[in-house]
């Protein structure tokens, strides 16, 4: 099946700690059905000091389901992704606005 968010992607949470916040899509992982989104859903890691880090506590994004998160169309509202052939081409297509993404 096609992906329906992509690396890149602006979203906004639907469900959780952190809903109604907004972001990017920094990495996603569709066999596990989870995405990293940039500034959302932020834990605290106890590091340990190396050579190349400094060490302590660092805040690092943390892993979010697919499902509470929502494409943000042109008008930046949340929008469900849809799919539509244009010249022999599968594209996405917002479906409030149904504008090609």
């Amino acid at each position: 099946m096609a992906a329906k968010l992509k690396k890149g992607d602006k979203v906004v949470v639907l469900a959780g700690k952190d809903k109604g916040q907004k972001g990017e899509i920094a990495s996603i992982n569709p066999s596990v059905g989870k995405a990293i989104v940039e500034g959302v859903n932020i834990a605290i890691r106890h590091t340990k000091q190396s050579q190349s880090n400094q060490g302590g506590r660092i805040p690092q994004a943390m892993p979010i389901q697919l499902s509470n998160l929502a494409l943000l169309d042109a008008n930046g509202k949340a929008t469900r992704v849809g799919f539509k052939v244009e010249d022999g081409k599968k594209v996405r297509v917002a479906k409030t606005t149904g504008d090609v993404i």
